[in-house]
């Protein structure tokens, strides 16, 4: 079924040179911002506290000045890799079940990217310092992003929209980022070791990190305003689906009925929304949903755990302690699992 205003969004091209992506002021500002190297990209640039590349940081300046919230959005935040995607067909899913049936063979999530269904503000509506119209896209807008909750827009944070984010166990979020990275990095740039990357991991150089940083902040939200900020696990939800569908959907005010729940609409959403179901969908197999990032590379394993085959002891050990030190007593802990458990 063809969304037609989703065709309007912009996309951001990352093969170009980055000098010829940002304005003369970004140039400029970017200057005097501490940078590193980047995973996929030349350099990271700390900007207000978390590594991004330029043309990210141009995108969220747009979007910090121009995007207004309506009290009935909804945001799926998150840090890279974390369950965004099946996030996103999740809540666009139970959101637009009325107006979608679950078992419609037309369902636009079996013919379009979850991606393309819930487009990131940062890179498809202010890419390249577009300033676009969305005051015509139906209620209740969804839109993505892995900013951190200090960087969203003001009218988010003072208004009654609600913000889903959803985090991974730090391990898993690593090894995850360094195959997607590995694939997506351009000819010009080699291969960036496993032991190099994860060091960077480590101090926190990644986008949108210290990863840390990026959690506490909605955590922190989340406990202070839970009405507003509802924050999920990744392992959680593989878990036990069916409980956080129902505690997503109680969420974002369209609670499950006890109807649908006899009649299994559930299990026909985690059907439709599996791992397994939109990986094996074509449109989800080829195509960009961002320019130059193919779609292919959204679904690699799915698994809780896959860390195991990869980290070292002393690896292991060394991110522990990350992220003992910067959790400290916040109450936000991860459940250690591993694919030999």
């Amino acid at each position: 079924m063809a969304i037609p205003h989703l065709a309007k969004f912009p996309t951001i091209d990352v093969d170009k040179d980055e000098e010829n992506l940002i304005s003369n002021e970004l140039k400029e500002l970017i200057r005097c911002c501490p940078k590193e190297k980047g995973w996929r990209t030349s350099f990271l640039y700390k900007f207000q506290g978390y590594w991004c590349q330029t043309e990210e940081i141009q995108a969220i300046i747009s979007f910090q000045k121009h995007f207004r919230a309506k009290s009935s959005d909804v945001i799926i935040a998150s840090i890279p890799k974390s369950g965004t995607t099946w996030t996103k067909a999740l809540t666009f899913a139970i959101l637009n079940r009325k107006k979608f049936p679950i078992s419609n063979e037309n369902h636009p999530l079996l013919a379009s990217n979850p991606h393309d269904l819930v487009p990131f503000l940062e890179y498809k509506l202010y890419a390249n310092n577009q300033n676009p119209n969305l005051s015509n896209i139906p209620e209740p807008r969804i839109f993505g992003t892995h900013v951190p909750f200090g960087w969203l827009q003001e009218s988010i944070k003072g208004s009654d929209c609600r913000v889903v984010y959803v985090c991974r166990n730090p391990f898993d979020t690593f090894i995850s980022s360094w195959h997607y990275c590995s694939k997506i990095r351009s000819e010009s740039h080699p291969p960036l070791p496993l032991e190099e990357a994860f060091n960077m991991y480590c101090k926190g150089v990644i986008g949108f990190g210290p990863f840390w940083e990026h959690m506490l902040g909605y955590w922190k939200e989340s406990l202070e305003r839970p009405n507003n900020v509802l924050f999920m696990k990744y392992e959680d939800m593989k878990e036990d689906p069916i409980s956080h569908l129902k505690r997503l959907a109680n969420f974002l005010g369209v609670p499950f009925s006890t109807e649908e729940e006899e009649a299994g609409l559930i299990e026909q959403i985690m059907k439709l929304c599996s791992f397994e179901s939109l990986k094996d969908l074509e449109v989800n197999k080829s195509g960009k949903s961002i320019k130059n990032f193919d779609n292919k590379h959204l679904f690699r394993k799915g698994e809780i755990g896959d860390w195991v085959n990869y980290l070292s002891p002393s690896m292991v050990e060394q991110l522990s302690r990350v992220m003992e030190e910067n959790f400290g007593d916040s109450g936000l802990k991860f459940k250690v699992f591993s694919s030999a458990s």
